[in-house]
This record gives structure tokens, sequence and C-alpha cells, in this order.
């Protein structure tokens, strides 16, 4: 068995060596002439799986450590009878984190409060689920948006992206389709930002395309938004006059903790080993986070208190900063700089591993740290 991966795959050496002989290469230097002789191909998504790339091989199974599948030409892979797996959801937890770390950092300096805010959730499926359920139980009012899940379900819960347009905070979890009648390629277009309201807080961690970059840049000299975006049209090639005016800018690292990484090797490699009928013989161990103790000292309101513990596991500020180092840097060496600050990405931990010690009659605190997956120890 001849495996191709994609050298920043979590664990790929432990994991996939198991199957076969391994070799690992940059994503984006993976090529036909690299791949003629695989029988396997695990790629992440910089790396577009299509005809041109696997013309003439013999890879049989790929997958994609990764949530999306637009770099994936799935009906070519159907035609030649490969066999296609994702790793959906394994980062849902991971990016609905960056999201309210990204918020209550944004909410405090605003003065705001959870409560008296709408947050719109455009998608709704493993992300756009959870963060839904989480600002409610924040108190925000809650407006989902999911035309094919609406379609599938006939949920009346779902309403229609023009009523989540008046929301005070936009977060967007949609896959990129090109074309269809649920095409989200520039689903935020001239048309759509300029019907924002003045200070919406705009949030894009999904795929960089579903919001048309220079037509956001342009409209942002018109409305006062606050936009934070992880992903960027054209990647690894920044709009640099788009990131000036954003207020968080980040490497699109939103879904990279070790959790979610890790869980995306598994995913793909059961899938193989499954596919090969073959036994699994690699387990992820991962180590203990040190320092995992987070004491609340004094009364704090909820904004202050979630935005201590939330930048405590992860500095965003660091991550703006990295990225706005670009504009430093001569023209050709931004595209190869994003890419490092993705490759050499210092993985967060997810909530999960931290204790948070809480003062035993903070009844709705204790509940709300709880559903973020925070380990709580009443004092």
């Amino acid at each position: 068995m001849h495996i191709i991966l994609d050298e920043n795959i979590s664990f790929a050496k432990e994991a996939f060596s198991t199957l076969g002989d391994i070799k690992l290469y940059p994503g984006r230097e993976i090529t036909n002439e690299k791949v003629k002789q695989a029988d396997a191909l695990i790629v992440r998504s910089v790396t577009k799986v299509n005809e041109q790339l696997l013309m003439g091989s013999n890879i049989k199974f790929v997958g994609t450590a990764t949530i999306g599948t637009d770099h994936i030409d799935k009906e070519y892979l159907k035609s030649k009878n490969i066999f296609f797996t994702d790793a959906a959801g394994c980062n849902a937890d991971a990016v609905t984190e960056f999201v309210f770390t990204l918020l209550a950092k944004i909410i405090l300096e605003k003065k705001m409060k959870f409560e008296d805010l709408t947050i719109g959730v455009v998608g709704v499926g493993n992300i756009g689920s959870r963060i839904a359920r989480l600002g409610k139980l924040l108190g925000m009012k809650v407006l989902k948006n999911d035309p094919p899940l609406k379609r599938k379900t006939g949920d009346s819960d779902f309403v229609e992206l023009e009523e989540v347009l008046g929301a005070d905070i936009i977060t967007l979890h949609v896959p990129l389709n090109k074309e269809g009648i649920d095409r989200t390629n520039h689903l935020f277009d001239k048309e759509i930002l300029l019907k924002l309201k003045d200070n919406v807080i705009l949030i894009n961690s999904s795929r960089g395309p579903v919001i048309n970059n220079g037509e956001l840049e342009r409209v942002m000299d018109e409305k006062n938004f606050t936009v934070c975006l992880d992903v960027w049209e054209n990647e690894p090639l920044l709009n640099l006059d788009l990131l000036k005016k954003v207020r968080f800018g980040t490497p699109h690292i939103a879904g990279y903790s070790l959790e979610g990484k890790v869980n995306g090797t598994v995913m793909v490699y059961n899938q193989l080993c499954n596919f090969l009928k073959e036994p699994v013989k690699w387990n992820a161990q991962l180590e203990k986070v040190e320092n995992s103790v987070i004491e609340i000292k004094e009364n704090k309101n909820l904004e202050e208190t979630l935005n201590s513990i939330f930048s405590r596991i992860h500095k965003i500020e660091n991550d703006d900063k990295s990225v706005r180092n670009l504009f430093e840097l001569e023209e050709d060496k931004r595209g190869k700089y994003f890419d490092s600050l993705r490759k050499n990405y210092n993985l967060r931990r997810e909530f999960n591993n931290y204790i948070v010690e809480v003062d035993e009659n903070e009844k709705e605190l204790i509940d709300i740290l709880r559903a973020f997956r925070f380990n709580v120890r009443q004092l």
C-alpha cells in the first residue's frame, strides 16, 4: 500500500504507516507525478483533488482530514469508482469555541451584553447548531438560516436570509457551493452587505468566497461594521486593503485545536482501515494540559467572566498580529508566509481540557460553563 499525505495532517506518520509505505508532502506540492504510483491519497483543504491531479494514477481511496469538501471533485471520483471520505464534524467544537472567544472579546470591548443581542447563524450544521444552542443559553435571540436543512426537515424554526440580515451578530457556517439553488459563493455580495445594520459584528469562519472580499472592503467605507475573518478569498494571497479594516484577521485556523486535528486523522484513518479490511492498529494518545485550572477570583459580569476564561485559553489577538506581518513582506513572499502560519500553528486545546473553579452559588454561570464543556469545580 502506497499512501501520499499532506504533511500537515496530525499524527500522519504514526497512523498511516501502520497500513503501508507513506510519503509526506506540503499540500500545495502534491502533484500528478507524485501520486502516479500511489494507492491512497490523504489531503487537507489546500490540495485540489480532480482529474488533473489523479489522471493516470492508481488511486483507489481519497480522504480529506477536513470538514469542507469544495477542493474535491466528488463527481470525478465517483466516475472512476474511487472511494472518498471526509472528516465532517471533526473540529466543530474548536470552531464553536473560536467564535465565542471572538464574541466575548468584542462584546466586552463594545460594552454590550449577550442578553441584549440577536445572533444570526447562517448554516446550521455541526458547527452552526452548536452556536445556536449556546447563543440561546447566553440569552441571545437566535435566528437560524439554512435553506437545504429547512427543506429537509420542514422545521418552521428556520428563517429567510433577509431576516438574518437585521441581526446584531452574523456568523457564517456554510459549505462553499459554487452553483445551484444553494449557491454560497459570494452569498454575501454588495447587495446583501449593504442591507446589514450599522455596527453589525460579521464573522466568517466557513470559506473565504462566501463573502465577496473586494465588495466587503468597499462597503466598509460606507458602513460601520466590526468584521472578523478567519477565511479569505484567494488564499494564501489575502486582500490587504480588507485586512487593514477588519477587527480581527486570522490565518484560517478557527478549527485548529489539537483535538480537532486529531479527530480528522482518526476519522480518515478508520475509514481507510475499513476500506482495506484491516484492523485498527493506531489510537491517538493526547497529553494532558498543564496548568489546566482556571480560577475566577472576583465577581464580574458574564461578559467579563467569559472573556477572561476564553482568552486564557486562546489569545486571538496573537493570531491577528501574526497575520498583519503580511504588511511588512514583499508581495512574492506573502503566500508562503500565510501558509507557514497554518503549518506552524501552535494548536490550542479545547475547553473540555480545563477546570474552572467557581463559587457554588453561581448556578447560572456553572450551567453555562458546563454547556461549553468545561469541567467545573465548585468552591
